[in-house]
């Protein structure tokens, strides 16, 4: 008796990624099933060919869009020089960067990382070095509630979301919380005691909620008055993201920093991140106290310092397209009962429904955008900085279609 022979299923090109990935990589990503092999300008496709148009820039990382000619030639330049050498060593473009970030920022000295989460970490050692420089007895820090400041263990300490924290307490101790738009409780929770104040003064993971310039004044003053670091987390809306080179920028009067910490955009794709200090605070560490084995580095240098040239001509669009998207999003909003609000500065854009959202994200790739949900009920968009409004047409026409699938299930359209 002959065996039937099984039929061969062909397994697609992007079903083999998936899995080789899901049987060999730590399993940390809730991926959403996308292979994406390409990209250009603001729109990348994926290994079947499908077309997105880009509304999260590799969660604000890919600022410059896809394949932009001026990073891909200084690319290609550097890697055929050297790509990497020791910090034991000089090299053409740290100092040059160093200068450019300096005049941008109104801070004088850098150090350079790989990511905001390494930013972060060194600014708590700044703020720690300082306190005990002080007093043994000046080492707390005061944080915001909502806040997300990246995953190692010093920066989920000063996290305000419970989330992130509790499988990995105890933590580090002396971290204060204070609700994000309380300006009296955080005036209150500085004391002798502080060593430093850290604020995202646009709260990204939390929703995309800006501070308001109330809280950042009070923070200054406080910090001021108790000879306290303001630490200011510009990881991700800084580096032009709001519409200014930095965020506190947006204040009038400008709120200084003592500490300022970037990433995300500044490398254009490049892993970069820096720590910028005023004199007082780049006091606090000496030769050995830091250090990074890749920070640094002259490709990095060279990509983040065309990067910041570039970012100089795209400020104005970032203003002027980021308010279009926000007033045609607006608009979009008032047509459907369960948007509550549309939030941010710039290209750092959020918009609020009235219950939690993650399938959106699903209908969006149906509709050729890619988009994210933070904060459980809060659209997350983070364009390139070189999206035009003809771009931002074809989003809204995604997300129409996305908003009145919704309705079907969770609400009546209001109009």
């Amino acid at each position: 008796m002959e065996t039937a022979i099984e039929p061969q299923v062909e397994i697609s090109a992007a079903q083999q990624i998936m899995d080789l990935e899901r049987e060999y990589v730590l399993p940390t990503y809730a991926r959403y099933p996308l292979v994406l092999q390409r990209g250009k300008g603001c729109y990348v496709w994926d290994v079947d060919g499908n077309r997105y148009l880009d509304l999260l820039s590799g969660i604000g990382v890919n600022a410059l869009g896809h394949a932009h000619p001026r990073i891909v030639r200084v690319i290609r330049e550097q890697a055929g020089k050297l790509v990497h050498c020791s910090n034991l060593y000089y090299h053409e473009y740290q100092g040059k960067l160093a200068k450019r970030l300096s005049e941008i920022s109104g801070l004088q000295r850098t150090f350079f990382c790989n990511s905001g989460t390494e930013a972060t970490e060194g600014a708590l050692k700044i703020v720690k070095a300082y306190g005990k420089r002080i007093s043994p007895e000046k080492n707390e820090i005061v944080a915001l509630e909502s806040s997300f400041h990246g995953r190692s263990i010093g920066a989920i300490s000063i996290t305000g979301q419970p989330k992130y924290r509790q499988d990995f307490e105890p933590l580090l101790p002396g971290v204060k919380f204070v609700a994000r738009h309380d300006a009296d409780a955080l005036a209150a929770a500085i004391n002798e005691r502080t060593a430093g104040v850290v604020l995202e003064l646009i709260q990204g993971e939390g929703g995309i909620y800006p501070l308001g310039e109330r809280m950042t004044h009070v923070a200054r003053e406080a910090a001021d008055r108790h000879d306290a670091l303001l630490v200011l987390d510009e990881i991700q809306c800084g580096v032009g993201r709001p519409g200014t080179y930095f965020a506190y920028q947006l204040n009038d009067p400008v709120v200084l920093p003592d500490v300022m910490i970037a990433a995300k955009p500044l490398g254009a794709g490049i892993p970069m991140g820096v720590i910028m200090t005023n004199e007082k605070a780049a006091g606090a560490l000496g030769p050995g106290q830091h250090g990074s084995t890749f920070g640094g580095g002259v490709l990095a240098c060279r990509v983040a310092l065309e990067c910041v040239n570039i970012l100089e001509e795209l400020l104005p669009r970032i203003r002027t397209v980021g308010a279009y998207f926000r007033s045609q999003l607006e608009d979009l909003g008032r047509k459907f009962a369960f948007v509550k609000e549309v939030r941010g500065q710039g290209l750092m854009i959020g918009v609020e429904m009235d219950f939690p959202c993650k399938q959106f994200v699903n209908d969006a790739l149906a509709e050729g955008l890619l988009i994210n949900v933070t904060h459980e009920t809060v659209l997350r968009m983070l364009p390139p900085y070189i999206i035009t409004e003809r771009e931002v047409d074809r989003a809204i026409r995604g997300l129409r279609n996305v908003f009145r699938k919704a309705a079907k299930n969770h609400a009546k359209p209001a109009v």
